[in-house]
């Protein structure tokens, strides 16, 4: 507690982003503007309408003012400056959006809704960015819930949950359009400059009083950020026999595919053992970085009642872009659905949608180029050829590292060349091919159906309870239930004789909430509580509890405690896939059986072949010996199947208003406990039975079966964080800025499986923006930093250094034609940088943005 307290000292300076309509600041309006400060609304903290300052937990708003002002280039972009927030980004049209640690490039642990629903696609477990999101033209507020909501919200919230709300045709109809025109990649050694367009339309109609209906739709277009990063990650496989660096025949660069440990072997040359990898390709010889997106939605609104909305929401996207989880991926002609039919009144809420994807014609980029490296010799061809030539060049009088280089060359004779016809023919065979051994297809069809409901009953049945007692009652339940089409190669039906035949996943889940208020409504006390049953695994209870003390109305304190689960995602549940010999295999037993048992951990199977290695090339051993001395070195796989993951939290805060509502001071902080991370293992069985036969079938790559299993950390893993935001409002003028601390404490029973932290330690945000500088227009500044921090995965681990950025727009308002332009720029000073390891080098985006129609 003494280090999150200094952490708030420290965070003093910063400003934080958060209060609205802070714009009047004359005598006569202030306080209007304090009574719209209170009276701000939110729903996703609570699941019920309350005051935003007495929020009890931590909850991020912003609206229309805040987008308008927001010098990025979408809304969505914009929410990376959010108090809490961390966003990563894999591609300009795959966007991550995280909070209080944990981050990777698909995250499981935080949702995204719009307008309640859940949009992530089923199989990644995780939305696409905004893909089907509003367009910033249906957009009317977001609100981010930066930490725990299991409780209300069930699977995947651990982490927190943003819910975009989209605009009533009843309230906000008409016409609006939008285009978007951007330049990126200016100074870019990879890529000339390129050009960005997003066309944006919104229609709404009331047709009667009851009656009302709105459609979307959004083209964008553009050329993605490149990853080329040639960090070396294997720069030590020859180091006992001195070749390092250029002269390593095993070099595995970042963004470099077909060159990884399944495309290296071990080979006997002039009396030494080297290790040798295929030469592999960039990935920007593999992919395409044209990025595409085209989304539509609609929606059909009936009022049941005054106060009762019946709706039907459709949504649909392809896209274009590209996707990363252990490896990249291009998504390419990517479809995702989106139907949802929801009645809504003050005291029940009923929904139910389906969301639908299919791949397409997306591939993955390390098998690819791989399977080209393959496609014009064999493995087994290759090194034979290496072999042959490196024996040749050192009988010739060449030095080492100079047979290493002719041999790769010899042996690379015939190889197809990126940009050639034939690299490209061979490229569109094996992107149809659905066989990561000999292809590099992503055929996955996958759904899942949602059902929830629930309702006030108090607003119901028992207002006077509300009313004379302080009291109100919540009560809710919801089922999903995912279905996969197996498709033979990332997917198959475990079941004996139902390869083929669709798999089912769900989870069943209710929860009740109550809510006291007390002392003339100066405290509020909450509890819920909450039970999940989901397949594979017993009931789960998740409770909440919380407490809002409100001395005044603009001075609110709060505390809570909460618990929560987070089930496998369908990836980390059923996976079958087989990449570069690497078998990926779901956690649960009708997947895994017989695996854990019989594994080894593939970190102790390469400490123990390095070791007979170097006692080979150094020591003078003979192979045999040097297997029998190493031999204990090797541990046998302690982890077993799946199990949820677990995570208790507790986290305390304020919002206070000041100034007659001029200034607006939002801080928090909270501490968390995780047990049973649900991550990955790799682990090698043997394919002999003999025990004293073991250790030589695991130095021998072509007697053992490679694992990389869905399995849990055996570590307990504590964070703690912080985050200060204020806002303050003076002569028309609004500054805000935030800082955020975040902090990972393990416990001392580690075992390296769990999940990385991937989060900055410090984040910082500030923007000032005046809504009308000289008379029709206006601008805004924005800047943001985070430090250092250690990124974690199964493509690379290292050092993410730090960066910071400058966004900067001007606005100008063609009121008579109800137009405005915006000319703005992300990154302006176009430092390249990277949000993670192993992604894009993201520069500088300069834009103009005209919309018609919007108010």
């Amino acid at each position: 507690m003494k280090i999150i307290s200094t952490s708030l000292l420290y965070c003093l300076p910063a400003l934080g982003l958060q209060a609205q309509n802070l714009n009047n600041t004359s005598d006569t309006t202030r306080a209007d503007t304090t009574v719209r400060i209170l009276s701000e609304i939110t729903v996703s903290a609570s699941r019920i309408k309350e005051s935003i300052l007495q929020s009890p937990v931590s909850i991020q708003k912003v609206g229309g003012q805040y987008f308008k002002a927001a010098p990025a280039a979408s809304f969505f972009d914009a929410l990376e400056n959010v108090q809490g927030v961390q966003m990563i980004t894999p591609s300009m049209g795959f966007k991550v959006l995280n909070a209080r640690g944990f981050a990777n490039t698909t995250n499981v642990r935080f949702a995204q809704l719009v307008d309640g629903m859940d949009v992530q696609s089923p199989h990644i477990g995780g939305p696409i960015a905004n893909a089907l999101g509003p367009t910033d033209l249906d957009v009317d507020n977001v609100e981010i819930l930066p930490g725990v909501a299991s409780a209300l919200y069930g699977m995947n919230t651990i982490n927190g949950l943003a819910n975009i709300s989209t605009k009533n045709p009843f309230t906000s109809p008409g016409l609006s359009i939008q285009q978007k025109t951007a330049v990126t990649h200016l100074g870019d050694p990879n890529s000339s400059a390129k050009m960005f367009s997003e066309t944006s339309v919104r229609w709404a109609q009331v047709i009667t009083p009851r009656l009302a209906f709105k459609v979307n739709a959004a083209f964008m277009k553009g050329y993605d950020w490149i990853a080329n990063d040639h960090t070396e990650l294997n720069g030590n496989a020859n180091a006992s026999t001195g070749l390092k660096g250029a002269d390593n025949p095993a070099q595995d660069p970042v963004n470099g595919y077909g060159n990884e440990s399944s495309d290296r072997k071990t080979i006997a040359l002039g009396g030494k053992n080297y290790i040798v990898s295929r030469t592999g390709y960039d990935e920007k010889d593999v992919v395409d970085y044209g990025l595409q997106n085209i989304k539509a939605d609609a929606g059909i609104y009936y009022k049941v009642s005054p106060q009762a909305t019946l709706g039907y929401f459709y949504h649909v996207a392809v896209l274009n872009n590209v996707y990363q989880r252990a490896n990249r991926f291009r998504l390419e002609d990517y479809r995702v659905q989106q139907h949802g039919l929801q009645y809504q009144s003050n005291a029940i809420q009923l929904k139910v949608y389906l969301n639908t994807e299919n791949s397409g014609n997306s591939y993955n980029l390390r098998s690819m180029a791989e399977n080209i490296d393959r496609g014009y010799k064999p493995d087994n061809a290759w090194y034979a050829d290496y072999t042959t030539a490196f024996n040749h060049a050192t009988q010739t009088g060449a030095a080492v590292a100079d047979a290493h280089r002719q041999a790769r060359v010899f042996a690379d004779q015939g190889r197809y060349q990126p940009g050639t016809p034939a690299f490209k023919q061979e490229l569109d065979k094996l992107a149809q091919i659905n066989n990561w051994d000999t292809g590099a297809a992503l055929k996955v069809k996958a759904s899942f159906i949602q059902a929830e409901g629930q309702i006030n009953l108090t607003e119901q049945w028992f207002p006077a309870l509300k009313k004379d007692a302080g009291l109100e009652i919540l009560a809710g339940a919801d089922h999903r239930t995912y279905i996969i089409v197996p498709d033979g190669n990332y997917f198959i039906n475990p079941a004996a004789g139902k390869t083929y035949t669709n798999i089912t996943y769900g989870k069943t889940g209710g929860f009740v909430s109550v809510t006291k208020s007390l002392w003339q409504h100066k405290l509020r006390a909450g509890a819920i509580l909450r039970a999940d049953k989901n397949d594979y695994f017993d009931l789960n209870w998740s409770p909440r509890f919380t407490l809002v003390f409100s001395p005044v109305r603009t001075q609110n304190f709060r505390a809570s405690f909460q618990s929560g689960y987070r089930y496998p995602s369908i990836f980390e549940a059923y996976s079958n896939v087989n990449s570069g010999g690497v078998k990926r295999v779901g956690g649960l037993p009708a997947m895994s059986n017989g695996i854990f048992e019989n594994a080894w951990l593939q970190s102790s199977i390469t400490s123990f072949q390095q070791a007979v290695l170097g006692d080979i090339n150094t020591n003078g051993l003979s192979q045999h010996d040097a297997i029998v001395k190493n031999q204990s070195l090797l541990k046998k796989n302690p982890y077993t199947y799946l199990k949820p993951e677990h995570v208790n939290s507790i986290e305390g805060g304020y919002k206070g208003v000041f100034i007659d509502g001029r200034l607006f001071i939002d801080a928090d902080l909270y501490f968390n406990n995780y047990r049973n991370f649900i991550a990955q293992a790799n682990m090698n069985v043997p394919l002999v039975q003999n025990k004293d036969s073991i250790p030589f079938a695991l130095y021998n790559k072509g007697q053992q079966a490679q694992y990389r299993m869905w399995t849990n950390s055996q570590t307990k893993v504590y964070n703690y964080g912080a985050s200060l935001g204020v806002t303050y409002s003076i002569h028309g003028y609004r500054l805000h800025a935030n800082s955020s601390y975040a902090k990972l404490r393990m416990s001392s029973n580690e075992d390296g499986l769990e999940d990385g932290f991937n989060t900055p330690e410090w984040i910082v945000n500030a923007m000032v923006s005046k809504e009308e500088i000289v008379k029709h227009t206006g601008a805004g500044i924005s800047w943001k930093w985070q430090s250092a921090y250690y990124w974690q995965s199964f493509l690379v681990n290292g050092q993410t250094p730090a960066y910071g950025t400058l966004d900067a727009q001007v606005n100008y308002s063609f009121d008579k034609l109800n137009c405005k332009v915006k000319i703005g720029a992300s990154n302006l000073l176009n430092h390249y940088y990277n949000s993670f390891l192993g992604g894009p080098a993201i520069g500088g985006m300069y834009y103009v943005t005209i919309t018609y129609g919007m108010k």
